[in-house]
């Protein structure tokens, strides 16, 4: 069963625009499924092919003659040398759509892309399923729990593979591996031990000497380290609004991960009766919505500016995003039950901000929408959709 992802509209609108297409994203995220799916008539070379990859490396002349146009180069990072020789075959040809280039990690792909390739190539990410993309397939979980702990990667329903396995081949597979790619390691003990650790910290301050710290590592090694998970896509720091309005606001980000499928098994979390009970009940919730509102972007190709705002007294906005004039404040309760409390932090946002155009939310675990007049009350279910 193919599931229609919500970034084939926003590829098709580039395509013929700009001569060379990249999409990038964790592994198993559906990239290569994605493209072969839209352009059936693009020949796909994988460079994690040994000969392949000798082929592009020792003849690159050779091997774009080879494969000059309508092509999808995968994993292409993997040949650092060959993005110089795509500038000059692009700038001769003029062709748009000429080459489609995927690879996972995005330090490396990046950093190629900027040296070489600037202003020829339209970049798209590809994280794993959003909210909108299951439910039009008729795969979103009822409840959000069964979500959190299902996880949004495309082979867990694809082949129905159970979460908890899917998952501990994925940090033995690729995350690993990913890893290893971009900082040496020696041992890896101390990394999955840095990597559960990172897994108690979702939607908290990063306090990288604490990390350190409890893994028995330095604090240079943790910030290379959690640099790492960030290229792999395993992660993401969300940075912090500090504007004028106050001078007693906190300035470190906060660490979520691109799924929570992940985040639960780093968690040993696998079953709603666990959930229910633990403490990361409503960090586990909020990482799911930013998560969602992170992926919802990437997938429309819509990047607004997006922050979470907190003052050393406590007072805290989840998410503020910036959508051109207006800007959205937004807050994340695990909770069924709206309660007059839950609008606190918005309220004191709105107070001490002096925005006029501001339109507050609040996103919550039930099913009803609600039009009240402190806030918007919207369901788990609907929320990345009517943000973008």
């Amino acid at each position: 069963m193919i599931i229609r992802r919500e970034i084939t509209s926003a590829i098709n609108l580039l395509i013929d625009k700009y001569p060379i297409i990249a999409v990038t994203g964790p592994r198993q995220s559906g990239k290569t499924t994605l493209l072969k799916h839209m352009f059936p008539e693009y020949r796909y070379v994988s460079l994690e092919n040994p000969d392949i990859r000798s082929f592009a490396t020792t003849d690159p002349n050779g091997f774009l003659l080879e494969y000059s146009q309508n092509v999808i180069l995968d994993e292409v990072q993997r040949v650092p040398t060959l993005f110089s020789y795509l500038q000059t075959k692009v700038d001769d040809s003029k062709m748009m759509g000429q080459f489609i280039l995927s690879g996972s990690q995005n330090f490396h792909l990046l950093e190629n892309i900027t040296q070489s390739l600037a202003g020829r190539v339209a970049m798209f990410k590809l994280l794993p399923f959003d909210f909108q993309e299951l439910n039009s397939a008729g795969l979103l979980q009822k409840n959000y729990i069964d979500s959190l702990i299902k996880g949004f990667y495309p082979a867990i329903f694809d082949r129905e593979i159970p979460s908890k396995i899917f998952y501990s081949n994925y940090v033995q597979t690729y995350i690993k591996r990913d890893v290893s790619e971009l900082i040496a390691i020696k041992d890896m003990r101390l990394f999955q031990n840095f990597l559960s650790l990172c897994a108690t910290r979702a939607g908290q301050l990063v306090n990288l000497s604490s990390l350190a710290n409890e893994s028995g590592i330095t604090q240079p090694t943790a910030k290379a380290w959690l640099s790492a998970l960030e290229s792999s896509y395993i992660l993401f720091l969300l940075q912090p609004y500090f504007k004028n309005f106050s001078k007693r606001i906190v300035k470190t980000p906060k660490l979520y991960f691109y799924d929570t499928g992940l985040l639960c098994y780093l968690l040993k979390l696998d079953n709603a009766e666990q959930i229910q009970l633990s403490d990361f009940k409503g960090a586990l919730f909020e990482n799911m919505m930013i998560a969602e509102y992170v992926k919802r972007m990437h997938h429309c190709n819509q990047l607004n500016d997006i922050w979470f705002w907190r003052d050393v007294a406590g007072n805290e906005v989840d998410l503020i995003i910036q959508a051109g004039p207006t800007q959205k404040a937004i807050e994340f309760k695990a909770t069924q039950t709206i309660m007059p409390n839950l609008f606190k932090g918005l309220n004191y946002y709105e107070k001490i901000s002096g925005k006029t155009n501001l339109s507050k939310y609040l996103v919550y675990g039930g099913e009803e929408s609600q039009k009240r007049t402190v806030a918007t009350v919207v369901p788990w279910k609907d929320f990345g959709g009517k943000m973008i």
